[in-house]
């Protein structure tokens, strides 16, 4: 019996054109990611009351609170308000992201499991 083996009909080529497709489209979303470290977005909580801003890396950058929002009686509302607008911050980024990748990808939601 005949062994199988390798590539048969012309298969290289196709598979060299994969690889080239592949690579560049790593090299995209290298470029994409890098583009996102620089963006910044912004949410807010409580009526605009708390805002929260987060970096592309996924740092929190800075926090607003409006002074009419400080009541000493009622701490933990504001504690609420913060986490709300850094939770919505990040949520933003997220979605910022992903429909930078997406534009690469084709909505496939990533690469082949590589953890981009």
């Amino acid at each position: 019996m005949a062994r199988r083996g390798g590539f048969q009909g012309g298969m290289p080529g196709n598979m060299n054109n994969l690889m080239k497709q592949a690579q560049k489209m790593q090299k995209q979303m290298e470029e994409a990611q890098k583009e996102l470290e620089t963006k910044e977005v912004e949410a807010a909580a409580g009526g605009g009351a708390v805002k929260a801003k987060v970096n592309g890396k996924k740092e929190l950058v800075s926090i607003t609170i409006d002074p009419d929002a400080v009541d000493p009686d009622d701490v933990e509302m504001l504690e609420d308000m913060i986490v709300a607008a850094v939770n919505e911050a990040m949520r933003e980024m997220d979605n910022v992201s992903q429909a930078s990748m997406s534009k690469i990808t084709g909505g496939l939601g990533g690469f082949g499991g590589f953890g981009l």
